[in-house]
């Protein structure tokens, strides 16, 4: 029996989430996302892209580890789709570069590109908030159309590949990560301090005081963290929560 669509994109996904979960190896968890997007997108390749601190975009994974296809994305360093989507933060897809546009674009990637039999690239920022970090990118052997659900499909495996290396990243800086949790923890202390003087004050129950909190911290766009050490140190009017 065929398995539909959606179910072989939770398949993949359910493997990504699996890979994050377990003492994992980033590049060759990146290696099977990139397997797996290859074949839910329906194109020859997939590679990952990413920004060294100098901007320079390096290859982190792809579907394929032979040379020539590695080559073929570091090309793109400089010039291409992954470089072009990385520097604009913008998807850039359906680029044609076995046509005279895309010859002219990407001159010494399309040549490469076509002596290496691929005719078509696409290629997706990896983003972190409102900054790229890299690209993934994607090359057919003939003529291919990514279609809106697409684009969307490709959003999220450059959003998996995104989780992924900022995971590895705080799992290398063992300290970081410590400093994290115990802000954190500090964090939830104060916030059920607030609550308790707000209970109090009110002479009201906590879950309210907790209601209060969150909606005042809303309505002012301000860290629920800082409104509620404003309540522990007395610098907010808890009358201003009501």
């Amino acid at each position: 029996m065929a398995v539909a669509p959606q179910e072989r994109v939770l398949q993949a996904f359910g493997e990504a989430v699996g890979t994050l979960i377990d003492d994992f190896d980033l590049i060759d968890a990146l290696h099977r996302l990139c397997a797996r997007g290859a074949e839910l997108l329906d194109v020859t390749a997939v590679g990952i892209m990413l920004a060294d601190p100098h901007g320079d975009l390096q290859v982190l994974a792809a579907s394929d580890e032979r040379t020539g296809l590695l080559e073929l994305f570091a090309v793109q360093s400089e010039q291409g789709p992954c470089a072009e989507s990385y520097r604009t933060g913008e998807p850039l897809v359906n680029a044609e570069l076995a046509a005279p546009a895309g010859a002219a674009r990407f001159p010494e990637l399309a040549e490469r590109a076509r002596a290496a039999g691929y005719a078509t690239a696409h290629a997706l920022p990896l983003r972190l908030r409102q900054r790229s970090i890299g690209a993934i990118g994607m090359f057919h052997t003939g003529p291919h159309t990514l279609d809106p659900d697409g684009v969307r499909l490709a959003r999220t495996l450059a959003d998996v590949a995104t989780i992924a290396v900022l995971q590895q990243h705080t799992i290398e800086q063992g300290n970081v990560e410590r400093a994290q949790v115990q802000a954190a923890l500090v964090t939830r202390t104060v916030i059920e301090q607030a609550k308790g003087v707000l209970a109090e004050h009110w002479t009201t129950g906590v879950d309210e005081a907790s209601d209060a909190l969150r909606g005042y911290a809303r309505r002012h766009g301000e860290r629920l963290a800082d409104v509620a050490r404003g309540i522990t140190d007395g610098t907010l009017d808890p009358e201003a929560l009501r």
